[in-house]
This record gives structure tokens, C-alpha cells and sequence, in this order.
């Protein structure tokens, strides 16, 4: 990665070297490089499969309006151009990259009262920054595969041989069925402009406390449905700890937080993530026009998620649970 560090540090004026490049994590759209040199470090995302413009607009707005209410986040820094995305060719073709602050610290701890109390007042932070969103969720958010797909894709998905292919199938009759049934288009005098990725995985508790990290899906959604997602996800998933979903919903009250959790419909946008990203890694896991290694990624996530599908009781367990949340 000699050269794609020279071609990084000259477009982003970072200063002569010598630099390096090591891998540090992959995610499901791109690969995070760790860039070193001149006594500082810098978290380069390569995104590996296109890259929306407009997308990185709106993720630079709303880590500027976040930051002046105290939201952490490691800055997303332009190029010489003033471009908060840049082009890169490599041996392989070319990707794009972006460009932050390198942050240490460790992995979010979400059984931590005091971590769960800093999400919760994060999460209502968010949505006061975003209140009165125009734009329409993204179908990502909003849609899911429809049974025909469903059917076409586990074809292909037998015909690989892949050994997930009869759990996709049990997947496809049961939850994908009775999990599609929830997801609907959101109501309009619930939308924001959020983050839309809040997990544990995406929060580094530095020295200085909880960073929030990863806002490349930050655009429109419905403030109940991102809630209750966020909820389950922090709280445990399918075996959910009740006490610490109440405490995340205090602090989100307490910060001026306005939506809650009222059923399984306030639980599409989960559904519908869910259901959307089992299914673009199984397509991925038999395209013939990705790499060996992007197949490889994509079968062992869609492996992995089919073992973690969000369960409708639950969902209502948890709901239940929040009912005495004011």
C-alpha cells in the first residue's frame, strides 16, 4: 500500500513522510487502514463498492451539527480540493476513500450504566440536531426482498454448494415472511436526520470518554423506528436485559428524547436492515463479479446472520418493558 499512502498523504496535504499503512478492520462496504507517520495517526475508509458523493455531504453536515451540542466524533477531514471524499486507483481498479482522526480506545461496553446513559442522551442529541427532515428514508430502511427474490436467490445459493444454503431456506419460510409483514413506510412528522448505524461496534470509548464513529449511513428516518432498533441492539438483541433498556430509555427522555416504543411496528426499520443485509451478502456470496475474498466476507456474514434474526417475541418482551418508562 506504498503508493496509495503517497497518493493519501499528497492529496490530503498531510506532510512528506515516510508513511505506512497497516489494515486494521473490515466492514461490510470497506476496509479501515490505519496511516502513520510524522508522529500522528489517521483512520483511512476505503470503500470497495462505489461510493455516493452526496451520501459524504450529508455525513459531513450532521457530524458539524452534532458537534457544536457535544456529540464526539472523529472529524472527516477534506482534501487539498475541499472534497470530503477522494479517488484512488490501485492495482485492482479504483476505489474511493475518506479520511479522519485515528482514535484509541477500546470497544463500547454496553452493560456499562454509564456507557448505556451516554448513548441514550447521544440518541436524543441526534435527533434534536436532524428534527424536520424532508427527505424520504432510503428503500434500505423502508423495503425488504420480496418473496419472488427470496426464491430466485437461495436457487442461486443451493446451486453454490454454499452449507448455509438449507438455513436460508428455513429463513425464507419462517422469519423473512412474518418479519416482511412490519415493514412499512415511515409516517413524515417522524423523520430526522440521524446517524442510522447506532451499535455498540460503532462507539470507542477513548480517554475522554465515548466517540461515536462510523456515520457513513447518516440521512433520513424515523425517529421511533432508529429508537427502537437502537434499543434492541444496545440492550442484548434477542435475549434482551430490560433493565439496561430502561435505563438507555430514561436517558433518552431525560435529554429531550420525544419518540418511544409502542409495538413491532415501531420495529420495521430493524426488520427491514435485517432482512436487506441477509440478503445483499448471500447475492454477494455467489456474484461472479466480486473477488474471492468479497465472497468469502459476504457468505461468512450472511452465515452469521441467519443465527441472529430478531425474534417477534422479543421484540415484545422488550416492548412490554419500556411501557413503564415515562
Amino acid at each position: 500500500m506504498h503508493a496509495a499512502a503517497e497518493f493519501i498523504t499528497e492529496t490530503y496535504a498531510l506532510g512528506a513522510g515516510p508513511w505506512t499503512m497497516t489494515p486494521v478492520t473490515r466492514g461490510a462496504l470497506g476496509q479501515i487502514w490505519k496511516l502513520s507517520g510524522n508522529g500522528s495517526s489517521w483512520a483511512v475508509k476505503e470503500l470497495l463498492f462505489g461510493c455516493d458523493e452526496e451520501q459524504v455531504g450529508r455525513e459531513a453536515a450532521l457530524r458539524a451539527a452534532t458537534e457544536d451540542l457535544g456529540i464526539a466524533s472523529p472529524r472527516l477531514m477534506p482534501n487539498r480540493d475541499g472534497a470530503y471524499v477522494s479517488q484512488l486507483a490501485t492495482g485492482s481498479g479504483e476505489s474511493y476513500v475518506k479520511l479522519y482522526d485515528w482514535i484509541d480506545g477500546t470497544r463500547a461496553d454496553a452493560s456499562d450504566p454509564a456507557v448505556l446513559d451516554w448513548f441514550g442522551r447521544t440518541m436524543a442529541l441526534l435527533h434534536r440536531a436532524g428534527e424536520g427532515a424532508s427527505r424520504t428514508p432510503g428503500a434500505w430502511y423502508e423495503e425488504c426482498p420480496r418473496d419472488a427474490d427470496w426464491k430466485d436467490l437461495h436457487q442461486k445459493v443451493r446451486e453454490a454448494g454454499l452449507p448455509w444454503a438449507d438455513a436460508l431456506g428455513r429463513f425464507i419460510d419462517t422469519s423473512a415472511a412474518e418479519l416482511a409483514q412490519w415493514v412499512t413506510p415511515s409516517e413524515p412528522d417522524d423523520l430526522v436526520t440521524s446517524h442510522l448505524d447506532l451499535q455498540p461496534q460503532n462507539v470507542l470509548v477513548g480517554p475522554a470518554g465515548p466517540v461515536l464513529l462510523d456515520w457513513d449511513n447518516a440521512g433520513p428516518a424515523s425517529a421511533e423506528r432508529e429508537l427502537a432498533r437502537a434499543v434492541y441492539v444496545w440492550s442484548g438483541g434477542n435475549r434482551p436485559d430490560t433493565d439496561a433498556a430502561r435505563r438507555l430509555m430514561r436517558a433518552y427522555r431525560s435529554a429531550g428524547g420525544r419518540s418511544a416504543v409502542k409495538g413491532p411496528e415501531s420495529f420495521s426499520m430493524l426488520f427491514a436492515t435485517d432482512l436487506n443485509f441477509i440478503y445483499v451478502q448471500a447475492e454477494c456470496a455467489v456474484d461472479p463479479d466480486v473477488t474471492d475474498a468479497q465472497r468469502a466476507f459476504a457468505s461468512d456474514k450472511a452465515a452469521a446472520c441467519l443465527r441472529s434474526v430478531p425474534d417477534l417475541a422479543a421484540v415484545s418482551r422488550l416492548t412490554a418493558a419500556l411501557e413503564t418508562v415515562g
